[in-house]
């Protein structure tokens, strides 16, 4: 497991293909801010109701010139079948490699119903237009989430 890159850090690259076809890259984004929110598994409760809540806020994120990306395991057609279904508007990355999960640090131990297993955490990074760390939370609790990122992402 990698250390999570802290707030004041430069942002690990990365280059993942995303639903619809595609490729996103933080360096292709130099000169916006980037919110980069990690989610277990396309189309589970939580992850649904986070993405809605990002694709919601999408227009005042784009006044605050944030692109936001969501980055899970799952493979680009997982992808496009979850963003379609629940007309999705941010582009959802694709990790089956776990190359960028790792590298934020979020493949991490978890515990359910008495059992270990490795997973993602749900965690968001917020990266400004020089592509240095300036906001992270872990552990995130979905409810009001996508809110608190877009006013970090006004204060930029």
């Amino acid at each position: 497991m990698t250390a999570s890159p802290t707030e004041g850090a430069l942002a690990p690259d990365f280059t993942l293909p995303v639903d619809g076809g595609g490729t996103v890259s933080l360096k292709g984004l130099k000169g916006r801010n980037v919110a980069i929110y990690f989610y277990p598994k396309a189309d589970t409760p939580g992850c649904t109701k986070e993405s809605i809540d990002f694709s919601r806020l999408k227009p005042e994120f784009e006044r605050a010139n944030t692109t936001v990306i969501g980055v899970s395991a799952d493979a680009v057609a997982a992808q496009d079948k979850f963003k379609a279904k629940h007309e999705l508007t941010v582009p959802l990355a694709s990790d089956p490699d776990r190359a960028m999960i790792e590298r934020y640090g979020v493949w991490v131990e978890k515990q359910m119903y008495g059992k270990t297993f490795m997973g993602i955490e749900r965690a968001t990074f917020l990266v400004d237009a020089k592509g240095v760390v300036r906001k992270v939370w872990h552990n995130v609790k979905v409810e009001g989430h996508a809110e608190a990122v877009l006013a970090a992402a006004k204060a930029l």
